[in-house]
C-alpha cells in the first residue's frame, strides 16, 4: 500500500519543527541552567505541533519561505507551551500530567514554572520580531500585532480567565463558544494567518475565507478535546482524563451530549472545507489538517 503523502508531510514538518525548537531554545549549559532546562522540558519532545503545521500549510499556500515558516511556527509553539505550563499550575487547573510526563511545576517547582512561561512568551516575540527574509517590515509588524492580540486579553489569556470564572456554572452555547474562540481558537486562527502573511499578499476576500477556515478549525479542535476528555484514557491523552468533569467545568459534551458534540465537530470541518473551495488543490494540506483535527477521536 502506498504511503499517505499527507502523513509523510506532517511527520517531516513535525521533525523540522522539533529541530528548529531545539536550536532556538536556550541551551542548558548556559546560565540560568535550571530555567533553560525547564524551558526545553516544557516545549520539546511532546505535542502534535498542530499550530506549526497550520503555519506551514498556510504559508505554502502563499509561497512563503520554509525557513521563515519554521521560525514562525516555533514562536507560536512557544506561546502554546507557555500557556500549558501556566494552565497546569495549582493556581489554575492544578494538573500533574502533560504530554505523558509530569507537568513543569511538578518537575521544576512552581516558581520555575512561572518563569518558564514568562521566558517562553518573551522568546516567542523576540523570534517573530527578528527580520524575516523576504517579508516587508510592515507585514512583519502586523504579524507581531496578530500574535499579541491572539495571546492576550482579547485571545488566549482572556479565554482562560473566562474558563476559570465558569467553573461550576452552566454556560449557554454562545457563551461556551465565545470562551473557546478565545482560549483555544485565537492561537489556532493566528497560526493560519501568520503563515499566510509570510508569503504573497492575498486579497481581502481570500484573507477572510482563510480566517473563517481557521475559526472553524479552532472551535472544532476544542469540541474534539472535550469529547476526548470524556472518552479517552490518561495514557492516550498524555494528560489527566476526565479532568473537566471532575472540576465541574462546562464543556461541549456536558452541554450538547456526545453525539451532538461529534456532529458539531463534523459540521465545523465541513464549514472549514467550504471556506477553502476557491483555493483549489493548493489548499489540500489545510483540508487534510482539518480532517486530522476532527479525526483525533472518531
Amino acid at each position: 500500500m502506498a504511503a499517505d503523502p499527507f502523513l509523510g508531510w506532517m511527520t517531516d514538518i513535525q521533525q523540522q519543527i522539533e529541530r528548529t525548537l531545539e536550536t532556538l531554545l536556550p541551551q542548558t549549559a548556559s546560565a540560568p541552567c535550571d530555567l533553560h532546562q525547564a524551558m526545553r522540558y516544557a516545549t520539546l519532545e511532546g505535542g502534535k505541533r498542530v499550530r506549526p503545521l497550520l503555519v506551514c500549510a498556510a504559508g505554502e499556500l502563499t509561497g512563503a519561505r520554509q525557513d521563515n515558516l519554521l521560525r514562525i511556527g516555533s514562536a507560536v509553539e512557544m506561546i502554546h507551551a507557555y500557556s500549558l505550563v501556566h494552565d497546569d499550575m495549582p493556581c489554575m487547573d492544578n494538573d500533574v500530567l502533560r504530554r505523558g510526563k509530569p507537568t513543569c511545576h511538578i518537575a521544576f517547582g512552581e516558581a520555575n514554572a512561572l518563569l518558564v512561561g514568562d521566558a517562553l512568551q518573551a522568546r516567542a516575540f523576540e523570534l517573530l520580531a527578528t527580520p524575516l527574509e523576504g517579508v516587508e517590515a510592515t507585514a512583519q509588524l502586523a504579524m507581531l500585532a496578530t500574535l499579541g492580540h491572539a495571546s492576550g486579553h482579547a485571545g488566549m489569556v482572556g479565554g482562560q480567565a473566562i474558563d476559570l470564572d465558569s467553573v461550576g456554572r452552566q454556560l449557554t452555547l454562545p457563551e461556551l463558544e465565545y470562551m473557546h474562540m478565545l482560549k483555544t481558537g485565537a492561537l489556532i486562527r493566528a497560526s493560519v494567518l501568520l503563515g499566510a502573511r509570510a508569503g504573497r499578499v492575498l486579497d481581502a476576500d481570500r484573507q477572510a475565507r482563510l480566517d473563517h477556515f481557521a475559526k472553524c478549525i479552532g472551535l472544532a479542535f476544542q469540541v474534539v478535546d472535550d469529547v476526548l476528555d470524556c472518552e479517552a484514557d490518561t495514557n492516550t491523552l498524555g494528560k489527566t482524563a476526565g479532568k473537566d468533569a471532575a472540576n465541574d467545568k462546562p464543556t461541549y459534551v456536558s452541554l450538547m451530549g456526545f453525539s451532538e458534540a461529534k456532529r458539531f465537530a463534523c459540521e465545523l470541518r465541513d464549514d472549514a472545507f467550504a471556506a477553502l473551495e476557491d483555493f483549489g488543490p493548493d489548499a489540500q494540506r489545510l483540508r487534510a489538517l482539518a480532517d486530522y483535527v476532527v479525526a483525533r477521536s472518531f
